[in-house]
């Protein structure tokens, strides 16, 4: 586990009532789901050139979600330790205690389950097993091997909030193609600067706790710079969208629109940091970062219906 050493929580208290349906979805980390909502409704947009079928599109937004909830609620019990540590996250239920460790297992597992019973009976084998994958990487891949030990763990961890956008198109199309790849990486790419500017701002938590994370490990300079690089490369991706998946001008203007955005707050931010600020502001980018992707995907979803 991690290499800070600290007393587990003690026993946990009675709870009774809303509070205790709150706590079990609290480890779920909702929040992080909502990636999902914003991503995989368009991707079945673009998959079905028009609206998907409804039993398939309930069956993605349901099992998707359910993956995601599994998968962030094993993060939860393995992370208790170090959530425990930091300020944004002490307060967590298994960190706190609220709800034991064994407990958090057994409803990441039904969760986890239910998510590939959902998506196998009412979309198809290829989404499922694409949610197993999914579970799979982050719980083990990012959760266990990764974030403790390198600075990149969020670049190759973030994998696993990218396969949202393929679980929703082979859940449409039965297959997979160039297309639901960009998306992918479009996802892949926008990770870092997302993430990093948040790691920023909360570094002495990461670091009170051990983790690794690049604003930990590297000056704020490097760090900045990384994120402009990362930046560059995310709009890039976003552009060969347009020939691979034949898009049209709403979404080639709202691409180049955002990117533009996007890249113009990750230089300020670079820029801010080479000047020595104290508070270079990475939260500007963090929320902005999340704005671009939203706005990215709804023009994914509005696309087909103008060009076709």
């Amino acid at each position: 586990m991690s290499q800070v050493e600290r007393p587990l929580p003690g026993p946990v208290a009675p709870r009774r009532g809303w509070r205790v349906v709150s706590d079990y979805v609290a480890i779920t980390k909702p929040r992080i789901i909502e990636l999902l909502i914003v991503t995989a409704i368009p991707t079945m947009i673009l998959a079905a050139r028009g609206w998907p079928d409804l039993q398939v599109a309930l069956a993605v937004l349901v099992g998707g979600a359910l993956a995601a909830a599994g998968a962030n609620t094993y993060n939860s019990v393995y992370d208790r330790d170090i959530d425990a540590l930091m300020a944004r996250t002490h307060h967590r239920p298994v960190a706190s205690g609220a709800i034991s460790a064994r407990a958090g297992v057994i409803w990441a597992s039904l969760l986890s389950l239910s998510s590939v019973a959902v998506l196998w009976i009412f979309a198809n084998a290829l989404s499922a097993a694409l949610a197993v994958a999914a579970i799979v990487f982050y719980a083990v891949g990012y959760t266990i091997l990764l974030k403790r030990r390198t600075p990149q763990n969020i670049v190759w961890g973030g994998a696993a909030g990218c396969m949202p956008v393929l679980i929703a198109w082979a859940a449409v199309t039965g297959s997979l193609s160039w297309t639901p790849v960009v998306l992918f990486l479009i996802v892949f790419w926008w990770t870092p600067p997302h993430y990093w500017p948040l790691s920023l701002r909360f570094k002495e938590d990461y670091a009170a706790a051990g983790v690794p994370m690049l604003p930990v490990v590297a000056d704020v300079r490097a760090v900045t710079r990384s994120i402009v690089i990362y930046s560059w490369v995310m709009v890039v991706t976003s552009l060969v969208l347009i020939p691979v998946a034949r898009m049209g001008w709403i979404y080639a203007i709202s691409a180049v629109a955002l990117g533009t955005v996007f890249l113009v707050e990750a230089y300020r931010l670079r820029n801010r940091a080479r000047a020595g600020m104290d508070d270079p502001r990475p939260m500007r980018l963090f929320h902005w970062s999340i704005t671009y992707l939203a706005l990215l995907f709804l023009a994914v979803a509005i696309d087909p219906f103008v060009s076709s």
